[in-house]
Formats: structure tokens, C-alpha cells, sequence
């Protein structure tokens, strides 16, 4: 026998009240407030975008948040033209000097990402930044130009107990897997580039 509207309303407000009981139940037991280490990998695209999508959200809170960006210091970015109309609430430091590829440079980049590594440390652990976002920081791990003992060392012991750091980059090392609190990998489905598309603004960068 086929139900009517009423009844299928009647019987869905019903669901629903009961899906919001066990939420609530659940909720109140959710009681720990702390900075979280916030790990953003894979091959997929977005995870520099969930990044700066957080980096915006803590804004709206109003937020002071800081940017090291250990990669992408040369191109001009939709992200930092967004960022500099907030310049009273948010920090960027563009301390990259490109792709290793464009560089081809090993001891270039190693002083550039050990400037930036110092530049992120004295953000944290200033205590003037609610989040820090480590745009990249997965890329200059895995090429061992910083010292992966030394940034989760620093990230487990030295940051202030109420700072969020958000970690971008592919191939995350387990080891800064392990400490994080929130790991989300990115799995590419399918990209535009692999049809001949170039990286255009307001999507790429």
C-alpha cells in the first residue's frame, strides 16, 4: 500500500529525531579543546586549497593565522591576493624559490627551506598565530632538506598547546603521519593536465 506525503514526512521527522539524539549523545562526549597538527597528502589535487580553505575559515573567527609557503615563492597567487586584503590578521612568507626542477639547485634549496623552517618555528612558537600553515613542507621532508626528526620534534614538543599547524604536500612521512591529529589523503580521480589542460588561475594557483 503506497504511503502518503504525511506519513513519509511523519516517518522521516521520526529518523531524524532519533539520528539527532545519538549525535547529540555523541557530542557530549567530546570535550577536549586543544591546536591540532593537521596533515594534508596524496597525489590528489587540493590539498594546498583545504589548506587555505582553513586558513579562510579561521579568518571569518577572527583569527590571527601565519602562511610559510616552503614552494611556491615566485608565482603570484590568487591565495596571496586574497591574503593581503587581511594583512591585520594574517601573516605570509613566501620563502620558496621555486620547483626543485626549476631550480635544479640542491644547496639552494636546502638554504631556502632551512630560512623558511626557522621562519615557520618562530610563527608557532611566537604565540601570536591561533593556526600556521606549512604550505608544502611534505615536499622539502621527503628531499631530506630539513631534518624530519627535527620538525616533528618541534611540531610534538614546542608548539603551543593551542596552535593549529596545517602540513601540505604529497608523500607525508610516516613519522609526522603518526604525530598529526587529523591526516587526509588526497586521491587523484582524474586531472585536466593529464588531458593537455594547463594550470589555469583560480584553479592551479
Amino acid at each position: 500500500m503506497e504511503r502518503s506525503e504525511d506519513e513519509i514526512d511523519a516517518r522521516h521527522a521520526q529518523k531524524m529525531a532519533r539520528k539527532k539524539e545519538a549525535r547529540d549523545k555523541m557530542m557530549a562526549t567530546k570535550t577536549i579543546e586543544k591546536g591540532l597538527l593537521i596533515v594534508n597528502t596524496g597525489k590528489g589535487k587540493g590539498k594546498s586549497t583545504a589548506g587555505f580553505g582553513m586558513v579562510m575559515r579561521a579568518l571569518g573567527h577572527g583569527m590571527r593565522v601565519g602562511v610559510v609557503q616552503f614552494i611556491k615563492g615566485r608565482l603570484e597567487t590568487g591565495e596571496k591576493a586574497t591574503l593581503d586584503r587581511f594583512s591585520d590578521q594574517v601573516t605570509v612568507k613566501r620563502m620558496g624559490e621555486g620547483f626543485t626542477w626549476e631550480t635544479q639547485d640542491r644547496q639552494r634549496d636546502i638554504a631556502a627551506a632551512r630560512a623558511a623552517w626557522d621562519a615557520a618555528k618562530e610563527m608557532i612558537a611566537s604565540g601570536d598565530y591561533k593556526m600556521v600553515l606549512l604550505d608544502e613542507l611534505n615536499i622539502v621532508l621527503r628531499y631530506d632538506y630539513v631534518p624530519l626528526e627535527e620538525v616533528v620534534e618541534f611540531l610534538t614538543t614546542q608548539r603551543p598547546d593551542d596552535v593549529h599547524v596545517i602540513v601540505t604536500g604529497r608523500n607525508a612521512k610516516d613519522e609526522l603521519i603518526e604525530v598529526a591529529d587529523l591526516v587526509t589523503e588526497m586521491t587523484m580521480v582524474k586531472h585536466p593536465f593529464r588531458a593537455g589542460v594547463k594550470p589555469q588561475p583560480g584553479i592551479e594557483f
